[in-house]
């Protein structure tokens, strides 16, 4: 499988994420719901690398790699803190699509600091994005 299949998959799991936490988020706070879900993804995730037998490159890691990832990590808690909040105070099917405007905010840092260069299908797929949130959103 190449990464556009890694990536549809990835769409496929978010959308299903969306509905599955709005209805979990219903009775309870968001930020335990968070929580709740961070832990499963927690042991999710660290079950993976036992099963395949990567954590002992953990020790290679170089420290610069650290830093990103950390601060990845705290910018997804954010995210998922944010997020859950949003689906417990607005609906799935609006909150989402504004969630996904991340999309065009990629697309923007990755050319300011990764110098990725933007070609025009970038700009006209990140104002349809923007433009189908709006409409989205404000129904």
């Amino acid at each position: 499988m190449n990464w556009l299949h890694w990536a549809l998959l990835s769409a496929l799991f978010a959308g299903i994420t969306a509905i599955l936490a709005k209805v979990g988020v219903k009775e309870i706070d968001s930020n335990l719901a968070t929580a709740i879900r961070t832990t499963v993804v927690l042991f999710f995730a660290w079950s993976i690398v036992v099963f395949t037998r990567t954590q002992a490159f953990a020790q290679t890691i170089p420290q610069k790699t650290w830093l990103f990832l950390v601060l990845s990590g705290l910018a997804t808690g954010l995210s998922w803190l944010c997020y859950f909040r949003a689906l417990q105070l607005g609906e799935a099917s609006k909150v989402a699509p504004v969630d996904k405007l991340s999309v065009v905010v990629a697309i923007a840092f990755a050319a300011l600091f990764l110098h990725e260069q933007l070609t025009w299908q970038h700009w006209v797929g990140g104002t349809l994005i923007v433009s189908g949130t709006v409409v989205l959103t404000y129904q």
